[in-house]
């Protein structure tokens, strides 16, 4: 827990650490790039940023903040949490809520919204699927033509994994995804950022402490993936940079 601002008064200012800051700078010259690359960011855009409640969406909207203070486009962040149709954890809802407000950052709370004939336990693809839609539902709301997600390397190398050993395609998740003729897109500006580094700049930040994690993660195909990924990255350094630079040139042979 970090000892700045959560569980002090409302609206009080963060002050960033020197090893967060200098992490940051790093990190932030990835996001430079894939914006700058996959044009993701523009002037006049207002984004919502999907803050689940790890690590990963905390760090992303902490970075895009600073690009916010260092480049001449105007753009608008909005912090949109889903948390659980059985309701929020009420402990992390108030520290995420004291985070946000300390960051000066536009936020919202919004219910996973699931039918009630639908079968129960929810698929990890179908937790997905709705909470993909409560974001875009949001976005439409607040009037935001982008969603951001806090996907980073690992994320699109496994998910390269996922897609070919079970669907035959070397393909992952694109940077820049359009939806609905173009009226909301999907960005992911963290795709050149490594898991480990995201850890590391998540730890200097002392975010609020995230609420127990789902348990179809540690049994999930993804986390199988992520186990496999991190084998060959240990015997074999550099994997992982290898798929990812694959992946890139299939995405280039592609016809049109």
């Amino acid at each position: 827990m970090s000892d700045r601002c959560l569980s002090s008064t409302i609206g009080c200012e963060r002050v960033e650490t020197v090893p967060e800051r200098a992490l940051g700078e790093r990190l932030l010259k990835k996001v430079n790039k894939a914006a700058h690359e996959y044009d993701l960011i523009g002037d006049g855009d207002r984004i919502v940023v999907a803050v689940s409640g790890g690590g990963d969406g905390l760090s992303l909207l902490q970075l895009l903040q600073k690009r916010q203070r260092s480049v001449p486009e105007k753009v608008d962040l909005v912090a949109v949490h889903v948390y659980d149709d059985a309701g929020p954890d009420e402990r992390f809802h108030k520290d995420l809520e004291t985070w946000f407000q300390a960051s000066g950052v536009e936020y919202a709370f919004e219910p996973l919204e699931v039918p009630a004939d639908e079968p129960r336990p929810l698929s990890c693809f179908r937790c997905a699927w709705h909470r993909r839609k409560a974001l875009f539902l949001t976005a439409d709301r607040l009037n935001c033509n982008k969603v951001a997600f806090g996907h980073h390397a690992d994320d699109v190398a496994e998910t390269a994994l996922l897609n070919l050993f079970y669907s035959g395609r070397l393909e992952s998740m694109e940077p820049r995804v359009e939806f609905f003729g173009g009226k909301i897109t999907v960005i992911r500006p963290l795709v050149y950022v490594p898991k480990e580094e995201l850890t590391r700049f998540a730890q200097a930040s002392g975010f609020p402490s995230p609420p127990p994690r789902c348990p179809n993660s540690l049994t999930s195909r993804r986390a199988r993936m992520q186990a496999i990924l991190q084998e060959l990255e240990r015997d074999h350094p550099g994997a992982r940079s290898n798929l990812l630079r694959a992946l890139r040139r299939a995405k280039k042979m592609e016809p049109g």
